[in-house]
């Protein structure tokens, strides 16, 4: 896997809007981003298409998979952030220039929508990306987790996944080694078979989700999809992320295995829609060992 540069002072962000329209709503939490990546010493550009909304939730996938290319080609955009969430980011797969992404490789990162985008760019271009915070996020919740991980992660390649605080639980004990995939649960169900599907071979599964839009029994379908596709017999180990619904994932996910899991499952609340947003980059090496503090670990660099 190629491993992007890490960013440096001066450095120009690309954003994009591949997964809706930005809204009025968002502009203040945006302009306030903005402001915290400028006193850092960045330049914030933004794509031709991110603020069209031609179809009432974002522009056409097209548009949306141009401004991506686009800001792949250019030499002065130095890493790409999405601007928020939202839905539709799949719509851009078919449009996408693999191989002009291939040969331009640069930091991609967001969250929910997002990790649909970096796990096809990934699984196809051979190159890591980062599920972490969108634009939005850094500054529309109430702590300097997710800016502060960008900084670090970024701008100083710290490769701890963990900051002091954070805690990690063993659900089920073991060990295992591999690559990082996953992110959103509905997205990453559409993404085992068809089309655009994507490697699961020797991979650690790292999986969130948003309650509201995904209940419970919302949840038992995604992860009974992946098993009826065969995920749960190639992937080496499990890692939940934050799901804030009245039964926990990992129960849902008990449901699913009948109880009969024999990879190690580990369970941390700080990736996903939750104010703790760490950046989690997708086809970096990881090893799992439940014996340890730190359940997780990369054995690679998060950025060159």
């Amino acid at each position: 896997m190629i491993i992007p540069s890490k960013l440096n002072k001066g450095d120009t962000i690309g954003v994009i809007a591949p997964s809706g329209a930005i809204e009025d709503e968002d502009i203040l939490k945006i302009n306030e981003s903005i402001k915290l990546l400028e006193d850092f010493g960045f330049n914030v550009v933004f794509s031709e298409n991110a603020y069209e909304n031609d179809l009432g939730y974002g522009t056409y996938a097209r548009k949306r998979a141009d401004d991506i290319n686009e800001m792949f080609s250019r030499t002065d955009i130095k890493a790409i952030l999405v601007a928020t969430g939202g839905f539709a980011s799949c719509t851009t797969f078919d449009y996408l220039d693999y191989k002009l992404i291939r040969e331009n490789p640069k930091i991609l990162c967001g969250f929910s929508d997002a990790t649909s985008i970096e796990n096809v760019i990934s699984d196809k271009c051979g190159i890591v990306t980062y599920s972490g915070p969108t634009l939005k996020s850094m500054t529309s919740w109430d702590t300097d987790y997710a800016y502060e991980q960008f900084i670090k992660k970024f701008a100083f390649a710290d490769s701890n996944l963990f900051e002091e605080d954070d805690e990690c639980f063993t659900i089920i004990e073991g060990n295992a080694e591999g690559e990082l995939i996953g992110g959103n649960l509905s997205l990453i169900a559409k993404m085992c078979a068809g089309k655009h599907k994507i490697n699961f071979d020797n991979k650690i599964l790292f999986l969130e989700e948003l309650y509201y839009e995904a209940p419970p029994g919302l949840v038992y379908e995604n992860l009974y999809y992946l098993k009826q596709n065969g995920v749960f017999d190639k992937i080496k180990g499990i890692w939940l992320g934050n799901y804030e619904g009245e039964i926990p994932i990992e129960k849902v996910l008990f449901d699913v295995f009948e109880n009969d899991i024999t990879i190690p499952v580990i369970k941390s609340n700080n990736f996903g829609h939750t104010d703790k947003k760490m950046i989690i980059p997708i086809g970096v090496n990881a090893k799992i060992d439940t014996n340890e503090k730190i359940k997780i670990k990369l054995t690679q660099k998060i950025v060159n």
